[in-house]
């Protein structure tokens, strides 16, 4: 079988089962309705998150699509109890656990560039101190 030509890889984020056809998908070179249709069936169980999702339009307007985690950011404010982050570090917008940093680096893991749990919970404490978020309990 003859391998397909790749047209584009395109990096978007859609709401949890609520991806639908118009410009950030125009664009991209694919049957928007068939994607939207597999995004939403394969996401319906997220819903209330953001999931980033990689897709490879091919020159026959057929696609791959690889779902990513929800953003660190998101998943943050949304432990912390918060709508909107603090533009400064130096300002508190809310705080988390230890415990919530852990659970959060846990599920990025696949999505991140560290070898074990507590390099992810470094990576996704930064996050949070740009965010002026608080972590009570530890001590990165």
């Amino acid at each position: 079988m003859a391998k397909k030509k790749v047209t584009k890889v395109v990096k978007l984020q859609f709401p949890a089962g609520g991806a639908k056809p118009g410009p950030a998908l125009a664009g991209v070179g694919i049957n928007m309705p068939q994607f939207c249709n597999a995004y939403n069936d394969a996401t319906r169980d997220r819903k209330g998150d953001v999931v980033p999702v990689v897709i490879t339009a091919y020159e026959d307007k057929s696609f791959d699509f690889v779902l990513k985690t929800t953003p660190a950011a998101n998943m943050l404010k949304k432990a912390a109890g918060i709508s909107k982050a603090s533009g400064d570090q130096k300002q508190t917008a809310g705080s988390i656990t230890a415990d919530q940093l852990r659970e959060i680096a846990e599920y990025k893991m696949p999505d991140l560039n560290a070898n074990d749990v507590d390099a992810a919970m470094k990576i996704i404490a930064g996050t949070a101190k740009n965010m002026g978020i608080k972590i009570n309990g530890y001590e990165g």
